[in-house]
């Protein structure tokens, strides 16, 4: 009874979700308008001191959401004498599944960073402009995870609904276990074909523009073309994101707010990790797992544990899973080509 209750519907807690979504725009805002306002590369340190900033401003929200759980659970009219319910618990539940969607959101996204660097490489992308194709690529990975999330909460009220998203988890996670790397190869992709074919492109960069009027007809440059490919990548990525950490909570709140300070973060792991992504050689088989277990958890293993696997147990294991195929990376060296 208690596992299937929405702790924090979309109608009676609409103020925090519009409150949460000015913070971030503001946030955004601060972060190109003022920081980030003139073209530059960023540098390691840079990019390892907004990593921090990042991870450091999605601890302190889900100690700020701990505490607003625990009194809004604590006050809700629809909750008072419930048999069973505490809201202390249940306020550290939710700022556990904040935490380990967090953990599984950021760690999925490294796949993205592969992507970033060869679609980088294609286009030629100079590295002082690669900050602003990836601000406005991740404004619209927002907006689609947005209409993505809110359509799963709808659908995963389905019981099939659950068991499909589990079963297309579990195979993601074979395939990626099994399948060899193959290079991305952004030419031979039939997206990026038909963008250039009924869009027309500049042959050079025009600074850090993405359209150039030219004569009487406007013109897209190779920063607007990288954009929409890593936009197309995204969405395709959310497909099995946002069902895996649907796995971990059913709470579109929790979804939402870890989904978005993850993908925050995105830009600067990209500039951290760009250089050395290569050398983690086993992380692939770690986010393999990972999928695997949590389509494991969607489709059989919250019924079996009586509507919700314990999520102290499910972050142990993403963070063995995941932190296991980062040791054996560096313990374990790669003798063979770099991947690209």
């Amino acid at each position: 009874m208690l596992a299937s209750i929405i702790l924090f519907p979309f109608q009676q807690y609409l103020s925090l979700y519009v409150g949460f979504v000015f913070f971030i725009l503001l946030i955004l805002a601060l972060d190109l308008g003022v920081f980030h306002r003139h073209a530059h590369e960023v540098s390691l340190r840079e990019a390892a001191g907004w990593s921090v900033v990042w991870v450091t401003l999605a601890i302190l929200f889900n100690i700020g959401f701990y505490f607003f759980a625990l009194h809004a659970l604590g006050t809700d009219p629809r909750l008072q004498g419930l048999a069973g319910f505490d809201p202390a618990h249940a306020a550290r539940q939710s700022a556990l599944e904040f935490f380990t969607g967090f953990v599984v959101e950021k760690s999925l996204a490294v796949d993205n960073i592969f992507i970033f660097v060869v679609v980088f490489q294609f286009f030629a992308i100079p590295a002082k402009y690669q900050h602003r194709i990836l601000f406005y690529g991740i404004l619209g990975a927002l907006v689609f995870r947005i209409l993505f999330i809110a359509l799963g909460s709808v659908l995963l009220k389905i019981g099939w609904v659950s068991l499909f998203f589990g079963g297309l988890l579990i195979l993601t996670g074979l395939k990626i276990l099994l399948s060899p790397d193959k290079p991305i190869d952004p030419s031979k992709n039939p997206l990026v074909r038909l963008l250039q074919r009924i869009l027309p492109v500049t042959p050079h960069l025009e600074g850090g523009r993405f359209l150039v009027r030219t004569g009487n007809r406007w013109h897209v440059t190779p920063l607007m073309v990288a954009l929409i490919f890593i936009e197309l990548c995204d969405i395709v990525f959310a497909v099995d994101s946002v069902p895996a950490i649907f796995a971990l909570t059913r709470e579109p709140l929790i979804v939402f707010t870890s989904n978005v300070f993850a993908i925050l973060g995105l830009r600067s792991l990209y500039f951290l990790l760009a250089g050395v992504i290569d050398q983690f050689h086993y992380l692939k088989y770690g986010l393999g797992l990972v999928l695997m277990f949590v389509g494991l958890k969607l489709s059989w293993l919250n019924e079996a544990f009586g509507g919700k696997f314990p999520i102290t147990w499910s972050l142990g294991i993403i963070i063995g899973l995941v932190g296991g195929s980062v040791a054996c990376s560096l313990l374990w060296p790669s003798s063979g080509a770099n991947r690209k």
